[in-house]
C-alpha cells in the first residue's frame, strides 16, 4: 500500500546568499511526522528555460560553447532563459535563431524538466524544432558558438562523445529520439 505524505510546513525562510541570477535560501521545515530540518535551496528567477532539439535535413544541430561551471566547451543543445513576457516557444524560437542561425515553423514541446528539486526551483522546457529555415539573431554570447551537425541516426554514437555530457541535453536527446519514432509510427 502506498502512504501518502502531507506536504511540509515551511516555518521560515531566510535569504542567506544573492547573486545576479540565483539566491540560497535556508528554508526550515516541519514535517507531518513533527520531525524539524533545515534544507538549503537554490531559487532561481521564475521564468525558467528551454532547450531545444533542432532536426534539419537528417541531422541534429548542436551548439558547442563555454560552460563555466565545468570550464571545458561543451556540446549541447540551444538553451537560455524565458525573457519577461516570452512564452516558452517563443523563447525557444528566439534561442534557435541567436544560437545557431534558424527558425522553426514546427516546435513542438516534449516535456518540462526540472533541474535538480532537492536543491533548485527552476524549470526547463523541452522542445523539438522541425521545419528549419534561416534566420539570424543576435544573442548574449561572449564569443560565436560553434554549430556541429551530428547524423540523427548516429544519435547513439552521441552519446559516447567526451563533449555531451550534460544531462539536460542527454535527456533532451532521448525525449527527441522518442517522439520522433512515435511520428514515424503514425505516418506508416
Amino acid at each position: 500500500m502506498t502512504q501518502r505524505h502531507s506536504k511540509p510546513e515551511i516555518l521560515h525562510t531566510e535569504v542567506v546568499a544573492k547573486s545576479r541570477l540565483f539566491q540560497i535560501e535556508q528554508v526550515h521545515l516541519k514535517f507531518s511526522n513533527g520531525v524539524e530540518r533545515q534544507y538549503e535551496r537554490m531559487k532561481g528567477g521564475s521564468r525558467g528555460a528551454v532547450m531545444v532539439v533542432p532536426v534539419h535535413e537528417g541531422k541534429l544541430l548542436l551548439a558547442k560553447e563555454y560552460a563555466a561551471g565545468t570550464d571545458s566547451y561543451e556540446l549541447g543543445f540551444p538553451k537560455g532563459l524565458i525573457d519577461p513576457g516570452e512564452e516558452a516557444v517563443e523563447a525557444a524560437n528566439r534561442e534557435l535563431q541567436e544560437e545557431i542561425g534558424f527558425g522553426s515553423k514546427k516546435l513542438t514541446h516534449l516535456k518540462t524538466l526540472s533541474l535538480a528539486p532537492g536543491y533548485f526551483s527552476s524549470k526547463m522546457h523541452i522542445f523539438i524544432a522541425e521545419e528549419l529555415y534561416f534566420s539570424e539573431l543576435e544573442g548574449d554570447e561572449p564569443e560565436p558558438i560553434i554549430v556541429v551537425p551530428w547524423a540523427l541516426d548516429d544519435w547513439q554514437s552521441l552519446l559516447g562523445n567526451a563533449d555531451f555530457t550534460e544531462s539536460r541535453s542527454v535527456s533532451a536527446l532521448f525525449l527527441a529520439q522518442q517522439f520522433l519514432a512515435q511520428s514515424v509510427q503514425t505516418t506508416e
